[in-house]
């Protein structure tokens, strides 16, 4: 098969499309399909042998696209993010990543028998937890928002922060091949924080001073990072990994600097890198590295997962309102992520380089964290968090997809009602308009990797798409659909869709339920808003019910939500046309005070 070199590299890209599909669909963490494909190519069926295929290439391949993938986690690095959260978090990603990051390496010394200098290498990969596995975790788990947001942010700022801890005790364990360690350690840290700092300043003025096109935006960061990279590593060995975490560190925090659009282009490269490496990586592991280990494995796992791990936790919430029940929460959800086994699987190719006769064993140890960490909290996460009585209640939440004038009533209607809203828009003149509004915003695309990291769906249950683009709400419905429910999913008519026969043969799975039913579309709620109509809610009771309503508006007013005794939110639809009885409160676009009959309701 490495006789035909470009079949097999178009075999591996489609196996990792295959493999991030597989876990779209399962709702499962992409690392283990993608780790599954690699160990079922590699040392399980021989197919796929990195080695032999790239031969001298494959460490370079490796160190670039790592490079890529540590500046693009760099740049949501945002330090005024970490002054922003609660006090525990900011202790989880500081002394609380140094406490569990030495309680790990002290196992993996005394369990596993790493010497010192890989034990606390392996400790600094496996503090990081990863916002790719947790995101999915939290939203099939669905903890307290209080729980969530911690979990939520520390994966996301301890992304960053553990890759750089991991890139300077590599350099530190690097420097021991030389002589004079504490100089040639020194000579690269400062290598690579001045080229990264040099590197941000570069991009940035290129930026701001408009000397790049935008097309040019996004291939001319990529060069300057790759560059970057290679010249730090030719001025210091191995200072190339720090200078781009800088770099993206940098970045991040310059103000006044538009980088949504070399985020979103960098988010899309690493999810092509991820594919591909970890099938790569994954399949030059070598199982038989665990043979020699016996049972210090299974007592570093234990240590990993029932000391370290809750050490750092218990010091990280002392003094806070925390109780021992949502300690034990944060204390056993700590899945590790892309970050630690990509960093791992190219620190053990350069340590191979150096001679470390253990260097396949770190690399088979930190995918062992990954696969037994993901696995184990997977299945056990949601039983923890129901035993505990920590789960979220019932989602009554509403995610809002636009922000044209009518998405931004409905939104401000429900808010009103205490539902909680999230409205999301690509826009930022309409994101402004409804933050002013006081209505909770995500400015974005829903469909983004940013947003699975970043948008906060603790108590959101219900998508209603109402967008001015079908395409954006036929994407958004079927890619929440699997998250919310079929039955909870809406998407609002446009002029310009389809009518009734077309909808009728559409294929069933792509059949959403239309928003306020078929013939109510988005120009339709507009025109009644310029024409002085408003939302109104109004209670129903035993003298005014629903056919009261009726009676007194007509077809002058549309239903659109019915909210029941408990709070729970009814949507008019074409799936769904509640019955609201005495005590539940309408929902409803009605007519200016002037449109209102004489007849009154009988109070």
């Amino acid at each position: 098969m490495h006789d035909h070199i470009p079949l097999t590299l178009a075999s591996i890209l489609l196996a990792g499309v295959g493999a991030q599909w597989l876990a779209w669909w399962l709702r499962l963490p992409a690392i283990l399909p993608l780790l599954a494909v690699g160990l079922l190519a590699g040392p399980i069926t021989g197919w796929l042998d990195p080695d032999r295929l790239f031969g001298r290439l494959l460490f370079p391949m490796v160190s670039l696209g790592v490079a890529v993938i540590l500046f693009e986690g760099a740049l949501t690095l945002r330090f005024a993010e970490i002054r922003g959260q609660a006090r525990v978090v900011r202790n989880l990603v500081s002394f609380g990543a140094l406490v569990n990051w030495l309680l790990i390496a002290l196992a993996a010394r005394l369990c596993a028998g790493l010497p010192w200098s890989l034990a606390l290498l392996f400790g600094a990969l496996v503090t990081v937890t990863g916002p790719t596995v947790v995101a999915p975790l939290l939203r099939t788990v669905r903890p307290e928002r209080e729980i969530a947001n911690i979990l939520r942010w520390e994966s996301i700022l301890i992304d960053p922060i553990g890759a750089l801890l991991a890139v300077l005790v590599f350099e530190f364990t690097v420097s021991k091949q030389h002589q004079h360690t504490v100089m040639m350690f020194c000579i690269t840290v400062i290598v690579g924080i001045l080229l990264g700092l040099a590197g941000a300043w570069l991009l940035a003025t290129l930026l701001r001073q408009q000397w790049l096109p935008d097309y040019l935006h996004r291939v001319a960061s990529l060069a300057l990072v790759l560059s970057l990279f290679t010249l730090s590593n030719a001025l210091a060995t191995e200072s190339g990994l720090l200078a781009v975490t800088v770099m993206g560190v940098r970045l991040a925090n310059t103000r006044d600097l538009a980088l949504d659009d070399i985020l979103d282009f960098k988010e899309t490269l690493t999810l092509l890198l991820i594919s591909v490496l970890f099938i790569v990586l994954a399949a030059r592991i070598d199982l038989g590295a665990f043979a020699g280990m016996g049972w210090g494995v299974v007592g570093m796992l234990l240590a990993i997962g029932c000391i370290a791990r809750p050490a750092a936790v218990w010091l990280a919430t002392a003094g806070s309102k925390l109780d021992w029940r949502r300690k034990a929460v944060l204390a056993w959800i700590a899945p590790r992520g892309i970050v630690a086994a990509a960093v791992s699987a190219l620190f053990a190719l350069e340590l191979e380089r150096l001679g470390h006769v253990q260097a396949r064993t770190l690399a088979a140890l930190t995918f062992l964290v990954i696969v037994v960490s993901v696995i184990l909290q997977s299945l056990t996460a949601k039983t923890v968090v129901r035993r505990l009585g920590v789960a979220a209640p019932p989602p009554r939440g509403v995610l809002i997809v636009g922000g044209n004038p009518v998405a931004r009533a409905v939104a401000q209607t429900l808010c009103e009602r205490d539902i909680p809203v999230i409205l999301a828009d690509s826009i930022w003149e309409n994101v402004r308009a409804a933050r002013m509004a006081g209505i909770p915003v995500y400015h974005g695309n829903i469909l983004s990797e940013h947003a699975d990291t970043h948008l906060d769906l603790t108590g959101i249950g219900t998508l209603l798409a109402m967008s001015r683009w079908p395409e954006r709400n036929t994407l958004a419905s079927l890619y929440y659909r699997p998250l919310f429910g079929a039955d909870r999913v809406y998407t609002l008519r446009l002029d310009e869709e389809h009518d009734d026969k077309d909808r009728a043969r559409m294929m069933p799975s792509y059949r959403i339920p239309r928003l306020f039913g078929e013939q109510i579309t988005l120009t339709c709620l507009q025109e009644g808003l310029d024409q002085g109509y408003a939302l109104r809610a109004t209670p129903l009771t035993a003298n005014f019910d629903l056919a009261a309503f009726r009676d007194k508006w007509g077809d002058l007013a549309i239903p659109l939500f019915a909210l029941d005794p408990k709070g729970i939110l009814r949507v008019f639809s074409t799936g769904e046309s509640p019955q609201p009885s005495p005590g539940w409160t309408l929902i409803s676009l009605t007519p200016p005070p002037e449109s209102t009959p004489a007849t009154e309701p009988i109070s």
